[in-house]
């Protein structure tokens, strides 16, 4: 309620819908042609979702979405009077908003009042003139932002969940938070080169990315630890909005193509693949050292069993009980697995080398994980010449991402040479089986 830098202003939270009315009816004149009043709201509605897209505020530490001065956002009043003409056309179209053909963010539509002020965008007594001369809602957006715009109709209305994954990603994550990151620091990297990420958009966090994650930390004065924390994932989101343009009139924008997801959002019952498979293995694990909690699957289905694995698990972490594999239960997932394989019981030692060590080993990467990962491998290749043999020198080399690969094609998975959960599984069953 003010400006971004008042210490007296306070925050407020309300529905987007109740939001729109409030700003159309304290910047607009519920006496205007119906038509100068759409493409009024149109502009309004692009406006704040762009805002909310972009994560305007919150990628520079703000903890609002958007403020009620007009000298930077729109005019809201607290408490104020709802011109009922205008409530009626925001309950038609407050989920429509404006695009750039092409491109899938919402259009930055500036706009100004047109008399005490002027800008680039639209012009809000103008469109009252534009109007009565006939024009549609659509056509005085065009008059106003460019021939090549669309509208997008009826956008589905969900919860406005921050982008910031939730847990820190750091060398040995995985998913699609990874790859957004990466296709981020790669447009980055363009306009500051010493970035240097050059990263294959695959959903591993290796050593590349690292570099690529410490490099632009050193440049934006954050502390090189090659770990995306809250902070450093706002920075890079900031920066890759300013380089395109994301939050201005004209935007090199977003592709759908730029923004596809290669991995759902949630896992639900009914679910297939690789994913669910993933979740049954850690799920599997837990339940081992936890009586209380349901052995699900392995089987790559998320059946029954699986769910009340799921179900449980929510419990047991106070989460919502829906049976669905979302952020928040993903994300507690992986801190229960992280907290159980750190604090196996001493009777459990013999075995632990077995389990997975909770983060993914890749080409470059060292340490303990990957030389116990060598010797398994050792032991499979005993009785199985076609796995090639690799020295145990607890480096990640070409030797053992090849015989990676041909474990990975034995056992029908992915053949990437990226050691996860479900790949150190099989390494460790086939050293077994040669026993």
């Amino acid at each position: 309620m003010g400006d971004p830098n008042d210490p007296s202003a306070r925050n407020i939270r309300v529905p987007f819908i109740d939001y729109i009315k409030n700003v159309a009816s304290s910047e607009i004149y519920p006496t205007w042609p119906e038509s100068a009043l759409r493409a009024n709201i149109y502009a309004q509605v692009s406006f704040a979702l762009n805002r909310i897209y972009t994560e305007w505020y919150p990628s520079r530490g703000y903890d609002f979405d958007i403020t009620s001065s007009t000298r930077y956002d729109q005019k809201y009043i607290e408490n104020r009077e709802i011109f009922q003409s205008v409530a009626q056309i925001v309950d038609s179209l407050f989920n429509d908003y404006v695009v750039r053909q092409g491109f899938v963010q919402p259009l930055f539509t500036q706009y100004c009042n047109g008399t005490t002020s002027t800008c680039d965008g639209l012009s809000q007594w103008g469109t009252v003139d534009l109007a009565r001369d006939g024009l549609t809602p659509y056509e005085i957006l065009q008059y106003y932002y460019g021939d090549d715009i669309n509208l997008v109709f009826n956008a589905p209305i969900k919860e406005k969940i921050p982008s910031y994954p939730g847990i820190p990603l750091r060398l040995g994550s995985a998913g699609e938070d990874v790859r957004i990151l990466k296709r981020q620091l790669n447009r980055i990297g363009q306009n500051y080169p010493g970035v240097e990420p050059f990263l294959n958009l695959t959903p591993f966090y290796d050593i590349n990315m690292e570099r690529a994650v410490q490099n632009f930390q050193r440049i934006f004065n954050l502390t090189p630890d090659g770990i995306v924390g809250k902070a450093t994932w706002y920075k890079i989101k900031s920066i890759f909005n300013g380089v395109k343009g994301l939050s201005e009139l004209q935007t090199e924008g977003l592709t759908e193509s730029e923004v596809a997801r290669a991995y759902a959002k949630a896992l639900v019952p009914g679910d297939v693949g690789e994913q669910v498979k993933l979740i049954q293995y850690y799920l599997s694990v837990l339940a081992f050292f936890d009586e209380n909690l349901p052995m699900p699957s392995g089987n790559g289905v998320f059946d029954e069993k699986t769910e009340q694995a799921v179900r449980e698990f929510q419990a047991q972490q106070g989460l919502n009980i829906d049976g669905i594999v979302g952020r928040q239960t993903w994300n507690a997932l992986l801190t229960a697995y992280d907290r159980t394989i750190s604090s196996i019981p001493p009777q459990y030692m013999v075995s632990t080398d077995e389990i997975y060590p909770g983060k993914f080993l890749a080409l470059g990467q060292s340490g303990r994980e990957v030389k116990i990962l060598q010797e398994f491998l050792v032991q499979a290749a005993q009785n199985m010449p076609e796995i090639p043999t690799v020295e145990v020198t607890g480096n990640y080399d070409a030797q053992t991402e090849a015989a990676i690969r041909v474990v990975q094609a034995m056992e029908d998975l992915p053949q990437n040479g990226v050691t996860g959960p479900l790949t150190w599984n099989a390494v460790v069953s086939l050293a077994k089986r040669s026993e």
